[in-house]
């Protein structure tokens, strides 16, 4: 059990220095200015960063919803009429906020 904990964690720790060494490595070949690789690929990878913050937030809040509303159906079945409408405007609401950071990455990356 331990032994299979530590591979997990050798390879987590490999990933994630992947995930912050690949934007670095891609911009090197450009070369125009000192500093402008650098500069690039921290803001591909904030752009990237934010946006799976975003996605991962906007699911845990889209399941937590829908999970609290099933169990009111679940204890109310006479409900459902009356909560399906919020649920949808909810889901609304979340989704919009990924979407929001989804331009706002877009944005950075336009200042590459």
């Amino acid at each position: 059990m331990i032994r299979r904990l530590a591979w997990m964690g050798a390879l987590f720790s490999a990933a994630v220095g992947l995930l912050l060494i690949a934007p670095l490595a891609a911009m090197a070949q450009a070369q125009s200015a000192p500093g402008l690789p650098l500069k690039a690929g921290l803001i591909a990878l904030a752009a990237n960063i934010g946006v799976g913050i975003a996605a991962m937030g906007c699911g845990l809040g889209q399941g937590r919803l829908v999970a609290s509303a099933m169990e009111s159906i679940g204890r109310n079945p006479n409900s459902a009429g009356t909560l399906f409408t919020p649920m949808i405007i909810g889901l609304a609401f979340i989704e919009s906020l990924t979407l929001y950071a989804l331009v706002i990455a877009f944005l950075l990356m336009g200042r590459m």
